[in-house]
């Protein structure tokens, strides 16, 4: 593989950033959205997106896409053959009870009750209603957007099928399974078309997924698997992606198989010469984002793993989402921490960076 081109293309020490989603645009431009908040768990995100013209190089200057007074903070992008986007956020309404049930020094000191604080003001409480899973919809390439309704959620968003059908696989109405949803159109209600169960409900949750289609046919769905129980650990070595199948455009599909990638979450990318590109993000050490390519969408060489950066200081980074912008040239935009302080976990804020790339020869 050739060398690397590492780039902080976002940084504001007063925001904690993450979670990116990125799609090219019908007038060609790259559109990256991603949550701009005070700390990760913070009562009241918002969604950014930014846009470049080349291909990464520059990009323009931050525009706030979505904002209601509680926590919106995900906003995964579907892009249709017409040249529409949409974006699928999902709204987080916290309360004093969520708040109570972190750890006293999961964040720095005093800063859990300023939100409980904020959470129990008669405005923050008017607002439930904006919480859960949106869609919102731009047909000028990401310069506007239409009012939010419901819809499926996403981290990374979902795929327009060879038959133009919509297909997404979201997670947040279920506990521990995933959802598939399809629907000929973002303004046709969306139809749940099968759930995947996780094997190990009372200790581990399916999460965040990610779907592709290749030229063949299969579609792929490739899943956190994340231990909940006695307590959240994303570094247990069991933490490999799950994936299932269908050959069949949706109808059947297969059982949920352990992949030999360990990380999380997954991105899917069919690549111009018809594989499969998996990127996920590495949270233990050596800590950052890696990638790996399948022929066929369900058989994966771990030994030919792409080492994209392992250079953060910990866990907090990740959720790549790759896109090639010429044949056989990845850009890869994820979170990090900037720099990174180890007696000071609470010290920087998150960036948003990207690493362009080659894939290595077939």
């Amino acid at each position: 593989m050739d060398s690397l081109t590492h780039k902080t293309f976002y940084y504001d020490p007063k925001y904690y950033c993450g979670w990116p989603s990125i799609v090219r645009a019908n007038n060609g431009d790259l559109l990256v959205a991603f949550i701009r908040t005070e700390q990760h768990i913070a009562p009241c995100g918002s969604i950014i997106t930014m846009r470049s013209k080349d291909d990464g190089a520059t990009w323009a200057e931050p525009v706030v896409a979505y904002e209601t007074p509680i926590d919106d903070r995900e906003c995964g992008l579907t892009i249709m053959p017409d040249g529409r986007i949409i974006m699928h956020i999902y709204s987080t309404f916290w309360t004093e009870k969520l708040y109570n049930e972190f750890e006293a020094n999961a964040y720095r000191s005093g800063i859990i009750p300023e939100w409980i604080k904020h959470v129990n003001t008669p405005e923050y409480k008017s607002q439930e209603h904006k919480g859960g899973s949106w869609t919102i919809v731009s047909s000028d390439d990401g310069q506007t957007w239409s009012k939010a309704k419901p819809g499926p959620d996403s981290v990374h968003g979902g795929i327009t099928l060879q038959d133009g059908s919509l297909m997404i696989a979201s997670y947040r109405s279920m506990t521990t399974h995933i959802d598939i949803y399809q629907t000929p159109d973002p303004d046709t209600p969306w139809t749940r078309i099968t759930e995947v169960i996780c094997p190990t409900p009372d200790t581990h949750r399916f999460g965040e997924p990610h779907i592709a289609q290749l030229p063949t046919g299969r579609i792929v769905v490739m899943i956190r698997y994340t231990q909940y129980v006695p307590q959240y650990d994303d570094t247990n070595d069991d933490q490999n992606l799950w994936q299932v199948y269908s050959d069949d455009n949706g109808l059947t599909w297969s059982d949920p198989v352990m992949t030999p990638i360990w990380g999380l979450p997954p991105h899917l990318l069919v690549l111009q010469d018809g594989r499969l590109l998996c990127s996920y993000s590495y949270r233990r050490a050596p800590y950052g984002e890696r990638a790996l390519i399948s022929d066929d969408g369900v058989t994966w060489n771990i030994t030919n793993e792409i080492t994209l950066r392992d250079d953060n200081g910990n866990h907090d980074l990740g959720y790549p989402h790759s896109v090639e912008v010429a044949p056989g040239e990845i850009l890869t935009v994820y979170y990090q921490k900037p720099d990174f302080d180890p007696a000071d976990k609470h010290r920087y804020k998150t960036a948003m960076m990207s690493t362009q790339w080659k894939l290595p020869a077939n």
